[in-house]
């Protein structure tokens, strides 16, 4: 206990009414405080003076800050609290008598503690959770905060905007981590072409500048693969990109699907886009197709066999 001289001690019992006793603890908690404080500020600078890497720096900082504060919290906690001797047991009065009455802040410090733990996701990573999707930017004790991407804006693209999500969220909402394991994501880029169009021309110039331009990721991705396998059931058996067909109403939709990187998704569908404009300008038997009417005159357009005289003619 720190000793102050008691003629101030009396004065301020005198004007204040605060009783010397609690005038020691009172004294006692700012000098711990202040003493913590100090010494946080020269760790952090050391720490930073010794690193480059922002990620590691602020890794650091929200480390050294956690544990700071619950050190604090405990020596205050054992100067006001001198009956308690046991750590463990003051814990478990203060959760008792904190339960109802804070059970929000409690269920949001118990998610922060689920993912420090188990980490369904870490700083940097892009996240979706609910009806929210971004890349998480900051990481504290009630809550974690996004940089929201798409919403008005297409493409998984940043909005600008910052989103707080209180951490008890992990426990009632969907969370769906697009970096974690497996470091990619497949996109599907739909192309639809006349049915008077050679498809099968179209679909191999599409498998060709889908190849061209993401084959260099299914290397990647087989190793990533692998290594996610070792923590998660995670495999493909096929990582090359591939073209699907399928019929709409206008006409023949030929849907490439391949792999990218989630915040290269705008960028990779761009340029497929423009390597497909000018290929397809290039062949005058592959045409884009589009929401139209047109008249049908079976008897001089359709098949020999499907016009009315040959169904008409009896065997």
């Amino acid at each position: 206990m720190i000793l102050y001289p008691r003629d101030f001690s009396l004065f301020i019992n005198q004007t204040f009414g605060i009783s010397v006793p609690i005038q020691l603890k009172l004294l006692t908690s700012f000098v711990i405080v202040f003493g913590l404080w100090i010494t946080l500020l020269f760790v952090r600078r050391f720490v930073l003076r010794h690193t480059e890497d922002a990620t590691v720096a602020y890794r650091w900082n929200k480390s050294l800050s956690h544990v700071f504060f619950i050190l604090g919290a405990l020596l205050v906690a054992r100067t006001w609290f001198s009956g308690i001797e046991s750590v463990a047991t003051f814990l478990g009065l203060f959760s008792a008598g904190m339960a109802v009455a804070l059970q929000q802040p409690i269920t949001d410090l118990a998610g922060w503690a689920f993912i420090a733990w188990r980490k369904p996701f870490e700083v940097g990573d892009r996240v979706e959770i609910g009806a929210h999707r971004g890349d998480v930017i900051d990481q504290r004790f009630f809550m974690f905060t996004l940089m929201e991407v798409g919403n008005w804006v297409d493409a998984d693209q940043s909005t600008g905007r910052i989103i707080h999500v209180p951490n008890g969220s992990v426990f009632s909402l969907p969370l769906a981590n697009y970096t974690q394991g497996f470091q990619y994501i497949w996109d599907e880029l739909g192309v639809l072409v006349t049915f008077e169009s050679d498809w099968q021309k179209a679909q191999g110039l599409l498998e060709a500048m889908a190849k061209e331009h993401t084959l260099h990721l299914s290397t990647q991705a087989e190793r990533s693969v692998k290594q996610a396998a070792r923590k998660m059931l995670i495999f493909y058996n096929n990582l090359s990109p591939r073209v699907y067909v399928s019929v709409k109403d206008s006409g023949v939709m030929l849907t490439i699907r391949y792999l990218t990187e989630p915040r290269k998704r705008r960028g990779d569908k761009e340029l497929l886009w423009k390597d497909i404009l000018l290929a397809f300008a290039q062949h005058d038997d592959i045409d884009f197709a589009y929401p139209s009417q047109r008249v049908f005159l079976n008897h001089l357009e359709g098949k020999p066999g499907t016009r009315p005289e040959a169904v008409n003619v009896l065997p």
